[in-house]
């Protein structure tokens, strides 16, 4: 079946928001229109969909059939893993799996795709000649990430008792378009420069780990913010202002921007030996050799993380659940964290579990240990949630792959 040019595309059934498709109807078209001998595509079938973003009469229009039926296709496309009876025998399918790190929640997935000899294309592991990434969904990711955090920050400091500008925005699915949703992020930054944030909650750190697509786009929302760039060295300086009532910045009760403070690993680990500098080569061949320091370095200073590193076992966790009650323990000042890579127990250790677009926070009262699904009483409001470009569905799509 393999390579006999009839393509699926899968109706995406994981839940019910995801609404992107891998190809749009204009895709579609140039497929077909190519002919066999250059796309090596004769026939796409799509699978009916009524909550699909480009509806089932606009791929009918350019020559898709529409059937529910895919068992004539060699090659199957979706965006998230398929239900088990859509894994058909000797085909080739393409998705995000997430079974390469061994996700154990994924295990039998990847126990069917081998049972029926299926060969896997896992979008997340498609590179190029440099290693570097084809298909990521980062950039739209770290945009709705920031902007869903900004909406739970509203919520989870009324529920401390103050008011902020934040209160009025939306999450990123309310939004027509990401164009919409960066005015109605402006429009709370001007509030926040005219009215101010009340001096309780300040200075309001936002710490955005890692460099990648998703850490820059959550940074370029973020931006719309009145804010300044602070150094991970100047942190402690920033945190020591701040708490001095005597400073010119603090002559008045209300503060009129945020902070930010992007890290790498060299702000997250140091070498065991003290004698000898980091270097990132040698921490990601041997990261048994290093230690880490972002809950003393960092942690300590942060209102909000934002994460977005890659992370494995082997490396050392950004924060253990016990660094985390420490940091509580001590009055720090950390109310939120959003972790975009969704690894259960992973960098960070108090996640364990995904969050979804209908209820994007779960609330972690470290002091307990407990975790509770509403914003009232103690602890760090915290979201995972995997799906999170499809609440830009209608402008999100595979990447590389052109509209012209």
């Amino acid at each position: 079946m393999i390579g006999n040019g009839v393509v699926g595309i899968l109706s995406e059934s994981s839940n019910k928001w995801e609404r992107r498709a891998p190809l749009t109807p204009y895709h579609c078209t140039r497929l077909l229109n190519s002919g066999k001998d250059k796309s090596g595509v004769s026939r796409i079938i799509v699978q009916p969909s009524t909550k699909r973003i480009h509806h089932d009469q606009l791929y009918e229009d350019v020559g898709c059939e529409i059937s529910e039926d895919l068992s004539e296709c060699g090659l199957i496309l979706g965006i998230k893993k398929p239900k088990m009876e859509m894994i058909l025998p000797d085909r080739a399918y393409a998705f995000f799996s997430h079974t390469h790190k061994a996700q154990k929640e994924n295990m039998p997935l990847l126990d069917k795709i081998l049972a029926e000899r299926v060969s896997l294309y896992d979008y997340e592991l498609i590179s190029g000649d440099q290693g570097k990434r084809l298909f990521a969904f980062g950039k739209y990711a770290g945009r709705a990430v920031i902007i869903d955090l900004l909406h739970g920050l509203g919520q989870r400091y009324l529920s401390l008792g103050y008011s902020t500008p934040f209160l009025s925005l939306g999450v990123s699915y309310m939004y027509s378009s990401l164009a919409a949703a960066k005015a109605a992020v402006i429009s709370v930054g001007e509030e926040i420069e005219t009215q101010g944030l009340p001096a309780g909650i300040c200075p309001l750190v936002f710490v955005f780990t890692g460099s990648g697509k998703a850490s820059f786009a959550a940074q370029e929302i973020f931006k719309l913010l009145p804010h300044t760039f602070v150094d991970p060295i100047r942190l402690p300086e920033l945190y020591e202002m701040a708490s001095d009532l005597s400073h010119p910045s603090r002559t008045s009760k209300r503060v009129f921007q945020v902070y930010g403070c992007v890290v790498t690993c060299q702000d997250m680990v140091e070498k065991k030996d003290s004698t000898e500098v980091f270097d990132k080569a040698d921490y990601y061949a041997h990261p048994e050799n290093y230690n880490p320091v972002f809950h003393e370095k960092i942690a300590p200073y942060a209102s909000v993380i934002v994460n977005c590193i890659y992370w494995e076992k082997r490396f050392p966790r950004l924060l253990s659940i016990k660094q985390l009650q420490d940091l509580k323990r001590k009055g720090f000042p950390l109310v939120g964290i959003s972790d975009i890579t969704c690894d259960i127990r992973g960098s960070l250790e108090v996640f364990n579990q995904t969050t979804t677009i209908d209820s994007p926070f779960f609330r972690y009262d470290p002091l307990n240990n407990s975790y509770h699904h509403d914003m009232e009483g103690d602890g760090i409001i915290c979201s995972s949630v995997d799906n999170l470009p499809t609440e830009f569905a209608k402008e999100e799509r595979l990447p590389n792959i052109s509209e012209t």
